[in-house]
């Protein structure tokens, strides 16, 4: 048994490691990205490494590794924009640009409620607990904290705190978020690689494939459906800057303005 791991693993572990994502982005590359996050002005300063964003990818393995190289490119850009925006500390006249602050925050400012569904009897919210959005993704909601927290192996539920405590832990959850599909939404990643499958539902909402569709599926009920919101102009401008850096094109379908939210 131990000779057929080896054997398998000579040729999948190699493949593995071979398309690590680390091979499309170097700790140089990383911190031109995020020029900003680690000034004292930032909350999440030193907080958010480069080698706990590479160590959770790897729990990933088709994050960044699916498709043709300049798909793979695409998809890195598109979650880099998109955590980029959850934890944004730009401003329009922000140093080297408003595109230059991601990863400024690790949890939500003056949350408006400790985002608890009370209907939700899958995963119920534990007394005192707040379910605001914390690490890269701003993971919120107790029906995201408890699936997270079970597919990482930790209690999301009793102990949501751990993903702006721990940075892997966080870089993590925003990894399982992207890559996990919450019916009737697909996942980010599938978006992003080509191999979402749009339903007559989805195609009557004109939610068709893109950046946008991405955006949608984060935080469309706020945002998508709406001419000109500035929070997507923000996701868009971060996922141009980045694309540009991969050198690759940013795909149509950019904005969600016409997408009913799902």
């Amino acid at each position: 048994m131990a000779l057929l791991f080896l054997l398998w693993c000579s040729l999948f572990c190699f493949a593995v490691e071979a398309f690590s994502i680390s091979s499309l982005v170097s700790k140089e590359l990383y911190d031109s990205i995020f020029l900003h996050k680690d000034d004292t002005a930032c909350p999440a300063k030193d907080f958010y490494t480069y080698e706990s964003f590479i160590k959770a990818s790897r729990y990933f393995p088709r994050f960044g590794n699916t498709g043709h190289l300049a798909t793979r490119k695409r998809e890195i850009a598109a979650f880099l924009a998109q955590i980029s925006h959850e934890t944004t500390g730009g401003w329009p006249t922000a140093p080297d640009g408003p595109y230059a602050w991601g990863l400024c925050f690790k949890e939500e400012v003056s949350p408006q409620s400790d985002y608890c569904d009370s209907t939700n009897k899958q995963w119920p919210c534990y007394p005192g607990k707040s379910y605001k959005g914390r690490g890269p993704i701003q993971l919120s909601w107790n029906y995201n904290y408890g699936p997270a927290g079970k597919a990482l192996g930790f209690d999301g539920l009793k102990n949501p705190e751990i993903v702006s405590n721990s940075s892997l832990i966080a870089f993590k959850t925003a990894l399982w978020f992207w890559m996990t599909e919450q019916k009737p939404k697909p996942s980010c990643h599938n978006v992003m690689v080509g191999r979402y499958d749009p339903t007559k539902k989805d195609l009557v909402a004109n939610r068709t494939a893109g950046f946008g569709l991405v955006t949608n599926i984060i935080n469309g009920g706020l945002e998508c459906g709406i001419p000109t919101d500035g929070r997507v102009a923000d996701r868009i401008g971060y996922f141009q800057r980045y694309a540009s850096i991969f050198n690759v094109d940013a795909g149509p379908n950019l904005d969600c303005q016409y997408q009913k939210p799902y």
